[in-house]
């Protein structure tokens, strides 16, 4: 079932979201040739306990997980898109990592993502992300009461096959509010005036993840969370919780 949020709920979803922007936006300040993905968890969390926020993510267990997630970022680096685990792995220039947080303030959540390269970085790289950030733009454009939820997917698909991009297969966003995961999965490849219709009140966290490789395909690593290129091509995700409104869409996971 979807719930669809009350416009006091969305507020509650935006506070939330502004502990998501901040932490996102200080971790990307502290990353840097050097630093640890472990150090960058520990920024995320001091994040959380100055907003008095709890994380989204720590503890999470899907039941496809051996173990609950023990972290509250995601970090993926290089050849990994998503569900990277924090480990003490020092970032190496040129390295493009991923960072995925959520929070939740109050019984409400929220979720973004970002993706950046540390230090000198390739044109290629630069291309991937900036490609990954205009398909996010595109299906949050097609975030309007009345379209339907495989415009979405259209809207992402689209920058992605253009580029030559391999689009993360079985992945996509959700819906999100008194849980991180809620009905219904967004995929990012969908066909247009197809699938349930969008309303106000809806609200999804959209999120491309594009593989440079050209490849859907992915294996999981050795931890059981992380998901790599099965090309070992490098890989770009970023996202943002956008709430449905008659107004147009709304970023709530922005400062």
């Amino acid at each position: 079932m979807i719930e669809l949020k009350t416009p006091g709920e969305v507020e509650a979803m935006a506070a939330a979201g502004k502990v998501v922007a901040t932490a996102l936006r200080e971790v990307r300040a502290r990353a840097a040739v050097g630093v640890s993905l472990l150090e960058l968890d520990e920024v995320a969390a001091a994040v959380l306990t100055g907003a008095g926020a709890n994380s989204s993510f720590l503890g999470y267990r899907p039941g496809s997980a051996p173990s609950p997630y023990p972290a509250v970022l995601c970090a993926s680096v290089n050849d990994a898109v998503v569900h990277g685990i924090p480990t003490d792995y020092r970032l190496r220039d040129g390295d493009l990592l991923s960072i995925d947080f959520g929070a939740e303030v109050a019984g409400w959540h929220a979720d973004a993502a970002t993706s950046f390269v540390v230090g000198g970085a390739d044109p290629q790289d630069l291309k991937l992300i900036e490609t990954t950030r205009r398909a996010l733009s595109a299906g949050i454009d097609a975030l309007l009461p009345g379209n339907r939820l495989g415009d979405i997917g259209h809207a992402i698909s689209v920058v992605g096959r253009a580029a030559g991009y391999g689009l993360l297969a079985e992945h996509g966003g959700h819906g999100i509010g008194r849980s991180m995961h809620e009905p219904p999965h967004v995929p990012n490849e969908g066909a247009e005036g197809r699938g349930i219709r969008l309303r106000a009140g809806m609200v999804l966290a959209i999120e491309p993840m594009f593989v440079a490789g050209g490849v859907d395909a992915y294996r999981v690593g050795a931890d059981g969370w992380t998901l790599h290129t099965a090309d070992g091509s490098k890989a770009a995700h970023v996202e943002h919780t956008v709430a449905v409104t008659d107004e147009g869409p709304r970023i709530l996971t922005t400062l």
